[in-house]
């Protein structure tokens, strides 16, 4: 086999998937006792994270508490992330070449920040942003469900194999997909707007990193300084869109947990508003908050890093140019 056989790019929906998965995984992993208080503040209007945490400390192993589900998590958001980045690769790549007047033009931009990804209108991303989160998040949905049930201590579930049966017994197929409405009217709007911010910060980010530089000085950022960049724009915009988005993420919840009290998105909003108070619908959000900005940005430049060490990598053996085009 030659070397340019060898040194062949992989194809283009693998190489995101892959990537997407790995950054995925890591961040659900990394995070997942932030995102376990959230679920048990949210499952009650009066659980508290002062409740939850002096309710996770009476368990008899702590570090195992704190990691509970973080199995369904990994596999809910690293295959979630492997969906929504190839999806949202293809919608850009198509959109920057099939609808001209979704793509960014060059004087605007197209070769001047921390990343090589299509560059598209502040439209055309957040258009691309809500599609791509929706496609991912009804494929993944049952994996959602499955995971809030397990963090949650309403249930005490010892396997997803018995959460999967105990689910498909009581509730049958609709079950998996409890709170969908819901989730889908959170991720959409939340993806769309966080891709809108993401492109806009890294743009103004990039812009302040160059100065005046020439267009060489632009294409050679160092690695430190795009992750950097990448970074900072992630956990801004995941903060703004998790403040936007906390309602029906909280309504999500309820729902999910409870579906026999909270039937749809509307009685469960009206029975929490009814009964808590408007604050009932931004319960959990610091944990979301904080879980979202670091979660987001870390996978979103740990994804962009693989895309940009791969460039790197296959452009010596005339993969470059495909890869670009990925």
């Amino acid at each position: 086999m030659s070397d340019g056989a060898r040194k062949a790019p992989p194809p283009k929906s693998t190489f995101h998937f892959v990537a997407g998965l790995g950054s995925g995984v890591l961040s659900a992993v990394l995070l997942q006792p932030i995102d376990l208080l959230k679920t048990r503040v949210q499952q009650s209007g009066s659980h508290s994270l002062a409740a939850a945490l002096a309710e996770i400390r009476t368990a008899p192993h702590l570090l195992p508490a704190l990691w509970r589900g973080a199995v369904p998590s990994a596999l809910r958001t690293g295959f979630g992330s492997a969906i929504y980045f190839t999806s949202l690769n293809a919608i850009r790549q198509n959109a920057a070449t099939a609808l001209p007047f979704l793509a960014v033009p060059p004087t605007t931009g197209n070769h001047s920040s921390s990343s090589s990804l299509p560059k598209l209108s502040n439209t055309g991303n957040l258009l691309a942003g809500a599609g791509a989160r929706s496609f991912a998040g009804l494929l993944l949905m049952p994996l959602t469900v499955l995971k809030v049930r397990y963090e949650s201590s309403l249930y005490r579930y010892t396997s997803l194999a018995s959460a999967a049966r105990d689910i498909a017994a009581r509730e049958g197929a609709r079950g998996f997909f409890a709170g969908f409405g819901a989730t889908t009217i959170r991720d959409a709007p939340y993806a769309g707007l966080y891709v809108l911010f993401y492109e806009q910060s890294k743009r103004r980010l990039s812009a302040l990193s160059h100065g005046d530089g020439d267009e060489g000085a632009r294409t050679r950022m160092g690695v430190s300084r795009a992750a950097g960049i990448n970074f900072a724009s992630g956990v801004v915009s995941g903060v703004v869109c998790s403040v936007i988005s906390n309602p029906f993420d909280a309504v999500k919840t309820r729902i999910q947990l409870q579906p026999e009290g909270y039937r749809n998105m509307v009685h469960a909003t009206r029975r929490m508003v009814g009964e808590e108070g408007f604050r009932a619908l931004w319960d959990g959000l610091g944990l979301r908050m904080s879980r979202k900005a670091l979660s987001s940005a870390l996978a979103w430049t740990v994804y962009e890093e693989l895309v940009r060490r791969a460039e790197v990598r296959w452009s010596g053996s005339g993969g470059g140019e495909k890869l670009r085009s990925l």
